[in-house]
């Protein structure tokens, strides 16, 4: 199985990934998430104070695990994130999709609230940049990460 090279922005060094369950729930429940791209990883490290920390894994998949994958942005895709965000719960060891950024996060919002259509947030959503995560739920998930290295970067 091939290997790809993740991304984790933190504060700090990240050498043994955790599964936290905190008060308020993200796009794909609570999770060790990363991304694919390094860019987005830089950008959120970024975000707030104290040191911009990238920690960089290796990742093995699985074919034992349960693995949803979102391609894109869809109807499917805003029907799990609009679940998991409001406190629901899945049995996937690994999701992959888009990310409901702040501004994506917004919209899926109202759409929750019913302050827009179905048809108004795939209007608003439509022309944001792609953004990419992937998120370990379980024990065994996380077992596929290695830790590779970690760095302070500044965007």
């Amino acid at each position: 199985m091939e290997s790809t090279e993740l991304f984790h922005a933190s504060k700090e060094i990240v050498e043994y990934p955790e599964i936290r369950i905190s008060r308020f729930t993200k796009d794909f429940s609570w999770g060790f998430y990363c991304t694919k791209r390094k860019e987005q990883a830089i950008r959120w490290a970024n975000r707030g104070s104290g040191n911009p920390v990238v920690n960089y894994y290796e990742f093995v998949p699985n074919d034992c695990l349960s693995i949803l994958k979102f391609e894109e942005m869809n109807d499917e895709w805003l029907n799990f994130i609009a679940k998991c965000r409001n406190g629901q719960t899945h049995n996937y060891d690994i999701v992959e999709g888009p990310m409901a950024n702040d501004t994506i996060w917004n919209y899926v919002n109202d759409f929750i609230v019913g302050k827009i259509s179905r048809k108004q947030f795939w209007v608003m959503a439509e022309f944001k940049y792609p953004t990419h995560q992937i998120s370990f739920h379980t024990l065994s998930a996380i077992h596929c990460l290695k830790f590779i290295k970690s760095e302070v970067i500044y965007a």
